[in-house]
């Protein structure tokens, strides 16, 4: 039914993300599909990565990590942006097309009062999708 489950990743984050990464695990191992990893960063020096190569290194070996705990094949892709902040629903968007990705398993928060003035990416991936979108709430 599937074949590409995207999942995007914040690595300042990924101790919080165990919950959507083990929903898109048992659902790539029962399609048996591949699961891709997205990351959205800056090409300025930050606390996660100095380069965007170094950020992506990171990112390969946190894919390579999931993929060897679940048993499952997963890659990483990631992608490069001015300004993280105001890219990041847009880059998202344009990461399904570039994985080739069919789903989108999704971490979010329990919705809140900010959640009625900015909306959520999650809400703005299911939205704009032209691929089911699952949000795992954490």
């Amino acid at each position: 039914m599937y074949t590409r489950i995207m999942v995007p990743v914040d690595l300042a984050h990924k101790d919080k993300l165990g919950k959507s990464l083990d929903v898109a695990a048992k659902l790539a191992a029962s399609f048996e599909a591949e699961l891709v990893l997205v990351g959205v960063t800056s090409a300025l020096p930050g606390s996660l990565a100095h380069t965007p190569d170094e950020y992506r290194e990171k990112l390969d070996a946190f894919a390579a990590e999931q993929g060897a705990a679940h048993g499952i094949t997963a890659r990483a892709l990631a992608k490069i942006g001015h300004d993280v902040v105001t890219d990041l629903d847009r880059s998202l968007l344009a990461a399904i097309d570039e994985a080739g990705a069919d789903l989108v398993v999704m971490q979010s928060h329990v919705p809140n009062i900010t959640d009625y003035v900015w909306p959520s990416h999650g809400g703005h991936l299911a939205s704009h999708a032209k691929v089911s979108v699952m949000i795992v709430r954490n």
